[in-house]
Parts: C-alpha cells; structure tokens; sequence
C-alpha cells in the first residue's frame, strides 16, 4: 500500500508535477485520493496562501506561467488543440487567430485569463480515436493532417492557404476514422488540386 503523503508533502507533489495546469480530479489523484471535501479544503488554502492559482473553477496552475494549450485541454475532456491553432502554427493557414481551437464533446467558446478558447464538438469515435494525434509538453495536440482532416470534418467548404506542406499518405491513413463519404470526396479533391498546383510549378 502506498504511503500517505504528510501534510507538508501535498503541495511538493503537485509543484514536482512535470504538468503545469490542473483539474481537481487531476490533483487527486496524484495524491491518491478519491474528489472530496478534504481535497477542496486543502486546494482552497493552498490558493489562498499563494502556493497555488485557481485559473477557472475546479482548474488550478502552478504560478501565472502556466500553458494557455495545456488549460484548454484539461477543462473539458477527453480534448485535443487542433483545427486552426494547428493549421496555422503548421503555415497551411496565413491568418493569425487569437483563440485556442480544441476539439471535445462539446461546442462552446468560453474566455479564461484573458484567452479566448473555441470548443468544436466531435463525435464519439472520432474524438477517441487517437491516430494523429501526440502529446506535447503535456498537450494533446492534433498533428497538420489530422487538423486538416478535422476542419473538414467540421466544414462542408473552407478554403486552405497552403497544402503543399502536408503529408498526403498521413492524410490517406487517417481519413477512414470519419466513417464519411463526403469527407473522402472532399479530400480527393483538394488532393487533385494539390497535384495540379504542383504539377504546373514544375512546368514553370
């Protein structure tokens, strides 16, 4: 059985944590207790005496240095950054958005601290089927082509600025998880105009 932490090692636990930002449920188990009162009294004064911030209800971070991408995965889950957060950071979108796109079960646009987070709901088996899909930092993150795939997935028409950077036989692999003929079609489509684009470069 494992030890029971002492009263001075709770928080050590949590700052030892390779993670920056917290749920409740993340906190407790960490210190190998079930969601309770004793676990909210103790977070309570651990905000309270600066040890810790509360960013959101039932959200806490170790100091105002936390990742803005690792707070939008934890408050609603399971969740993912993708769409144009990663579209853009990937150069396949030139416009700059502000929010954070994260794929969940739910659809909703909140603010938190300052940062705009968009929720777009995915179905079930989409959401859960974790192909394309990486951790980084401690962030769920969509790799470019299954961002792609997802904003399609979300949008019958949108306009990309740049595919040339992504890798179509990645693209092809992840696509079955849609369970979508619309979307295979679609996708062949930008891909016919991928080889067009660039087979009239290569005649330039």
């Amino acid at each position: 059985m494992d030890k029971k932490p002492t009263k001075g090692e709770y928080i050590e636990i949590v700052l030892r944590s390779h993670k920056t930002v917290f749920s409740t449920k993340d906190i407790a188990l960490l210190w190998g207790e079930k969601v309770g009162n004793a676990v909210r009294v103790r977070l309570s004064s651990y905000v309270k005496n600066g040890k810790l911030i509360r960013v959101r209800h039932g959200i806490y971070a170790k100091d105002n240095n936390y990742d803005r991408c690792e707070l939008a995965t934890r408050i609603y889950t399971p969740a993912y950054v993708s769409f144009e957060t990663i579209l853009t950071r990937a150069g396949i979108n030139f416009q700059y958005y502000g929010n954070i796109f994260v794929a969940s079960y739910v659809t909703r646009e909140i603010e938190v601290d300052g940062q705009k987070i968009s929720f777009v709901r995915m179905k079930d088996y989409v959401l859960s089927n974790t192909i394309g899909i990486e951790q980084q930092n401690n962030v769920a993150a969509a790799i470019k082509e299954r961002a792609f795939l997802d904003r399609i997935y979300i949008s019958k028409d949108y306009h990309f600025d740049h595919l040339d950077v992504l890798e179509w036989d990645k693209v092809f692999a992840i696509l079955p998880i849609y369970c979508s003929k619309r979307m295979n079609k679609k996708v062949q489509e930008y891909f016919k105009h991928y080889e067009e684009n660039k087979s009239d470069n290569e005649t330039k």
